[in-house]
């Protein structure tokens, strides 16, 4: 007796088929997932602190972890991309605000005065006193900047308790704006120029002496040289001058006669990565000429 070959009927061919090419996709997409989830990413590491008071770095983007401030931002005003010819500000300020300059500022005050900066900001005023003898290209450069109303609606974007609160950077980012744009503000960043400035002497990394880092002092920061100066600044705050002291290597060309509550409230604000817990604005910087 023989028997009949079995024959599947049409639908279950479809069935079988369509049942692999299943298993097939299946397999594509595991393949697909498994590459990108063991690829090669590169992640941010956490925020940690250090002396370096660099203005410059290969990031410039915002720091989006900032917390919003109950205070209004002072402008919204899109920073200038095309540079301007330095000319020293009138008495009293200029007209207008100028962020962004062809070169390093001309000879603006005499090298033997005496200045007084008020920072009005969004948490009380504090004074800075800078005496240009100690060092006239910083102290010659933040009465001009100021004088163009630079720092008017600029915030405090690194601020590590027990070391420094640092700001100075239109863009609150602390690149400056470096690499962005073109010509010396793709270069440079903002406000288009650096100079050189003086600093403490060597002698200050095995002992103190009143030309080392003081608490409350200002001083320029750069990118580890002083030839890197721009227009970022940084205030000492109670136990930072032991670490910056270690490495003598910013511009200290200022001291905070008034408002040092002030400012410790700021320092207070802050976090071991520098990114700030509130986001404090300086208003205003009137500078006034209180030795010629």
């Amino acid at each position: 007796m023989s028997i009949a070959p079995k024959v599947r009927p049409p639908g279950d061919k479809k069935r079988a088929v369509a049942i692999v090419a299943a298993l097939v996709l299946a397999v594509v997409v595991l393949t697909v997932l498994i590459v990108q989830t063991g690829g090669s990413r590169v992640v941010a590491p956490a925020g940690t602190s250090t002396s370096t008071l660099g203005s410059t770095s290969s990031s410039t983007t915002p720091t989006s972890t900032v917390p919003p401030s109950t205070f209004a931002p002072p402008s919204t005003v899109a920073l200038a991309t095309q540079p301007v010819t330095p000319t020293c500000p009138p008495a009293g300020g200029a007209p207008k605000r100028e962020v962004l300059f062809s070169k390093a500022p001309p000879d603006c005050i005499a090298r033997t005065s005496v200045w007084d900066a008020t920072f009005q900001t969004s948490v009380g005023d504090f004074t800075v006193q800078m005496v240009a003898a100690k060092s006239y290209a910083a102290v010659n450069n933040f009465v001009f900047l100021a004088g163009w109303h630079f720092y008017d609606g600029t915030f405090f974007h690194r601020i590590i308790p027990g070391f420094v609160v640092q700001g100075g950077d239109p863009t609150g980012t602390g690149s400056g704006g470096a690499g962005t744009g073109t010509a010396v503000l793709a270069r440079y960043g903002y406000p288009g120029y650096q100079f050189t400035g003086n600093t403490p002497p060597a002698s200050c990394k095995t002992k103190t002496g009143p030309d080392c880092y003081q608490p409350y002092d200002f001083a320029m920061a750069n990118t580890g040289k002083p030839t890197t100066n721009t227009s970022q600044f940084f205030i000492v705050l109670p136990g930072g001058q032991s670490t910056l002291d270690t490495e003598p290597l910013y511009t200290d060309f200022g001291h905070i006669i008034s408002g040092t509550s002030v400012v410790a409230k700021i320092g207070s604000d802050g976090s071991t990565s520098g990114t700030p817990t509130v986001k404090v604005y300086v208003t205003k910087v009137v500078v006034a000429e209180v030795k010629a």
